[in-house]
This record gives structure tokens, C-alpha cells and sequence, in this order.
């Protein structure tokens, strides 16, 4: 197996693949009696011209490290944004496309209270939390076609480093 090192989660490091979903420096105005800082359109959601948006919740098991990447996938025709429902940080796993296959895959691990939003036709690994509850808020693709596309590795990655 080969060792895959978890990096934190900056936008220069994930802009190729996504966007990341935390609060600014100062939100874009107040609202509700200046009591609520509203943090204004922080994903470039995208639902392909068939599709519409659609909010699941999804309750993952939490992992462990060092985790055992055998498998990324791709949703071709729509964004998938994925918010935690608490503080806990989260793995997440990218890889760029080399000619319809994933690339080597990269591993970021969230800052507590960040979320992200893969954009459509992005590798990525399953959602991956490390710690309980694994709830989130997920917002995608919701239609009629086939939206996934799994490539299981012909030999695994070995995810592993600091998630702090």
C-alpha cells in the first residue's frame, strides 16, 4: 500500500476540486435585528440542467487512522456540499482526473465547523468522519440519471497524519 499524508484544509490546496464552506472574516451584512451575521452564497452549487437541489442527511460510521482508501467516486453531473451537524473535523479525500481515472489522491482534514462542496465531476473518497456523530447535512443532485461513477484502486492508499 501506499502512504497518502492528511494535509489541513486550505482553499489554494482544494480550489481545483471545490469549495470550502466556513464563516468569513465578517459576514456580508446582518439580519435579524442585527442579532444574525449572514455569511452569503460560500458554494458555486451546481444541479446540471436536469437536476434539481435536493437536502438528505446522511449518519456516517465514524473511521479511524490510518484509514484504508480503496475507493473514490464522482457525481458527473451535479455539485455535492457536505455540512456537518457538528464540530467534529473530517477527512476528506480529492484526486484530479488523469484521462477519466482518478490521479493520486490527496487528504485533507477539515477545521472544526467546516464544510465543503465538491464541484461536479470531482473524485473524491466517501464521507469520512472521524469522530461521532458522523450527521451531516448534504445538498446535490437530485434526478433521474445516473449521477455516480465509483473507481475502486488496484491497490489501496494508506490515509494517515495529524488530524489537530
Amino acid at each position: 500500500m501506499s502512504d497518502i499524508l492528511i494535509h489541513p484544509l486550505t482553499q489554494d490546496a482544494f480550489a481545483a476540486f471545490g469549495d470550502i464552506i466556513t464563516l468569513k472574516d465578517s459576514p456580508d451584512k446582518l439580519i435579524n435585528q442585527g442579532l444574525c451575521g449572514r455569511h452569503h452564497d460560500l458554494a458555486a452549487l451546481d444541479f446540471g440542467p436536469d437536476g434539481s437541489a435536493g437536502i438528505s442527511l446522511f449518519d456516517a460510521t465514524p473511521r479511524s487512522l490510518p484509514y484504508r482508501l480503496e475507493l473514490v467516486e464522482r457525481h458527473p453531473e451535479g455539485s455535492q456540499a457536505f455540512l456537518p451537524m457538528t464540530q467534529n473535523p473530517f477527512l476528506v479525500i480529492v484526486a484530479l482526473d488523469e484521462d477519466g481515472t482518478p490521479g493520486r489522491p490527496l487528504a485533507f482534514c477539515t477545521a472544526p465547523g467546516q464544510g465543503i462542496n465538491f464541484h461536479p465531476n470531482v473524485w473524491h473518497g466517501v464521507l469520512t468522519p472521524l469522530f461521532a456523530p458522523g450527521l451531516f447535512a448534504v445538498v446535490d443532485r437530485i434526478g433521474n440519471s445516473a449521477n455516480l461513477e465509483e473507481y475502486w484502486f488496484e491497490h489501496p492508499f494508506t490515509v494517515s497524519g495529524d488530524t489537530t
